[in-house]
Formats: structure tokens, C-alpha cells, sequence
């Protein structure tokens, strides 16, 4: 579904990315694993468009999926309630889900009990549940998760991790930053680690590059 090739970034005289090479299937997880600092937040967000490679390409196979990005940022707006987020991005996103399912989606996450209260008031923890939900209720082909776990219960962190995998049952590529490989690695299909602003399997192999031929989209 998803090639990288030859991606780089430099932010000044700092080399971030050099040569990044990687094909990602749908229905796969992929665990992108690395030191503080080693690049993985960049390489998620210039995968998700928020972010422009110094150089290199980014190509899909066929049209662009629906792309779902869980970063640092919760893109949650302090100032409305739980409920008015996901509105407004069931607006931004024209999925015209109801107001029903809206609240079942609050529900699916925990927060069916906080719908009416004010992101701004809300735990780390709580927001991070909200933010799932946003990003649920995309049921996109390419998600993208930077250190998803942040901040969530163990309850929460179960149903984290069982929506991973649904998103793989349902055909997703989905990418995850992690800083907890003990708990995550038996999610994924492979672990890859970056070193140096370099990509390489878990097990020290290179990752493939992408097939020749493919459309660039960015």
C-alpha cells in the first residue's frame, strides 16, 4: 500500500532521516522502534502529510487511503465538550455519523459519563481516549500512531491494542511509535528500528525498497 523512498530531513546541520527505504502492506502492523531522538515522530508525520521530507518520495498504490494520525498533539479543542469534538470532526470529515453514534463512540472509549464536559478539564489519560475516538471513527487504511499509549489505564490501553488489531483484521496498514516494545512488539507483524536516521529490521536486515513505479503523492 505504502512505499518510502530515499527519504530524508535535515533540520539545520542536523541530520534527522538519511535513505529511508520501506514498503508497508495493507493488513499489516509495523512497530517503528528507536532511541529518543532517532527520528520515529518525524518519519510518522511526514508519512501523514504534516511534515515535508528535505528529500525523497512518498507513493501509494492506487488512490490515497483515508489517513488517521494519533500523535502528541491531540487536535482537541479545549473549549468544546467531549461530544462537540467528535462533531466537529465527523463535520470536517463529512461522515455524517449521528449524534447517536457519536455517543456510542464516547462510550465505546470510556467517556460516555464526560460527554458534555469540556476537553480542557480532561487528564492526560482522558484526552488520549477522546483522541482515540477521533481517529476511530475514520476507520481509515493507514493509521498512524505516535506512542498511542500515553497516559492510558490499563483498561484503556487493552482496548487500545484490541483496535489495532481490528484495524488490521479490516485490511489498515498501521504504523506505531513505540517506546514500550515488551507490550507492543506481540502486536506487530515486524518491528523496525532507526539508528543513525537509518531504517533497518529488528533483526538487522535491511528494509526493502519500494517497487519502482508507483505514484508519488508528496
Amino acid at each position: 500500500m505504502l512505499h518510502l523512498e530515499h527519504l530524508a530531513k535535515v533540520y539545520g546541520d542536523r541530520v534527522v532521516l538519511r535513505d529511508v527505504n520501506a514498503s508497508f502492506a495493507a493488513g499489516s502492523i509495523s512497530l517503528l522502534a528507536g532511541n529518543n531522538g532517532a527520528g520515529k515522530s518525524t518519519l510518522l508525520r511526514i508519512v501523514a502529510g504534516l511534515a515535508r521530507a528535505t528529500s525523497g518520495i512518498v507513493h501509494f498504490e492506487g488512490p490515497p487511503p483515508v489517513t488517521a494520525y494519533l500523535g502528541h498533539a491531540t487536535f482537541l479543542y479545549p473549549g468544546l465538550s467531549a461530544l462537540e469534538n467528535l462533531a466537529f470532526w465527523n463535520g470536517v470529515h463529512e461522515l455524517r455519523l449521528s449524534r447517536q453514534e457519536l455517543l456510542a463512540l464516547l462510550d465505546h472509549v470510556g467517556l460516555a459519563a464526560h460527554a458534555h464536559e469540556r476537553a480542557g478539564i480532561f487528564s492526560r489519560g482522558m484526552a488520549q481516549r477522546l483522541n482515540l475516538a477521533r481517529v476511530l471513527m475514520l476507520r481509515a487504511g493507514l493509521l498512524l500512531l505516535d506512542e498511542p499509549g500515553t497516559g492510558l489505564d490499563a483498561a484503556s490501553l487493552a482496548l487500545l491494542r484490541q483496535e489495532i488489531r481490528n484495524a488490521r483484521q479490516r485490511g489498515a496498514a498501521v504504523i506505531i511509535v513505540s517506546h514500550d516494545l515488551q507490550g507492543d512488539a506481540p502486536l506487530a507483524d515486524r518491528v523496525l528500528r532507526l539508528h543513525k536516521g537509518r531504517l533497518a529490521e529488528e533483526d538487522g536486515g535491511a528494509v526493502a525498497s519500494p517497487p519502482a513505479g508507483t505514484e508519488a503523492v508528496c
